[in-house]
């Protein structure tokens, strides 16, 4: 299936790793043009640099602090020097610390709030007047399945994810017009170093091991086991193709039937 991505740009968050670098390296097979961003110039160059080798895309690293309007702003500056335009944002953050309402202090809520809705809010904010100008954009959300099914001990996640879901179907409708689309991708428990974080914690806070905190959401999963980051880039990638012009203002989940709700 050809998904009409040759020579298209794409700015994909946080990805020097996990799902972004994932989502990252999937458009890049497509044939799409890279900018990538990330705080740590290190890794994000590496990263960078392997996709290139692999691929043979276009790929520009710009490390940046998506809570940071300035970074942001130069951010798409140097898309629109190096590419010319964004056709095609991801965005992406990693997820705020796990542990109940009470642990989590005025500036945790604060925090989380600027790193997984304001960060979104600003790359939106950032890229949309050109999308709209040029009658053609694709704005992919990764999220978590926890905004429809939340998920014990993660308050933060599940009450700001919720929040960009929010924005994201409302934004739907307004730009639709535009020949824009809004969608959002809800990945379950997948391999990354996240995922790793979270059963760490889990671990320690129940006197039991990673390998038992893992098995138990494989026990959870109907399919048996936990994703692949592959898996849930191959979504992505299609939801910024031609072949999706028709969907918009969803939350689509790849999450082996975690989620149990009916729609």
């Amino acid at each position: 299936m050809d998904f009409g991505l040759e020579g298209k740009t794409a700015l994909v968050a946080a990805s020097s790793r996990g799902l972004g670098r994932a989502v990252a390296e999937e458009l890049a097979r497509e044939g799409a043009r890279l900018l990538i961003c990330a705080r740590t110039v290190g890794p994000l160059e590496e990263a960078g640099q392997a996709i290139h080798d692999e691929t043979g895309a276009e790929v520009v690293a710009f490390p940046a602090d998506l809570t940071n309007p300035a970074d942001v702003e130069r951010l798409i500056e140097t898309a629109v020097t190096e590419f010319g335009r964004v056709d095609i944002l991801v965005t992406n953050t990693g997820g705020p610390p796990p542990g109940p309402f009470e642990s989590h202090s005025v500036e945790a809520w604060g925090s989380a709030i600027e790193q997984n809705l304001n960060s979104v809010l600003n790359l939106t904010r950032a890229v949309l007047p050109g999308m709209k100008e040029a009658g053609w954009g694709r704005i992919i959300n990764i999220t978590s399945v926890a905004v429809k099914q939340p998920i014990h001990g993660l308050i933060l996640s599940n009450a700001v994810r919720a929040a960009v879901t929010g924005f994201a179907k409302t934004l739907a409708s307004e730009v639709a017009t535009a020949g824009v689309t809004v969608n959002n991708v809800m990945p379950g428990f997948t391999k990354t170093e996240r995922l790793n974080s979270l059963a760490e914690h889990i671990a320690e806070t129940e006197g039991i091991t990673v390998e038992e905190a893992l098995s138990r959401w494989e026990g959870e999963t109907p399919m048996g086991r936990i994703g692949e980051p592959e898996e849930f880039a191959a979504l992505v990638a299609f939801l910024a193709s031609e072949r999706a012009s028709y969907i918009t203002g969803t939350s689509i989940p790849v999450d082996g039937g975690f989620i149990k709700a009916l729609i």
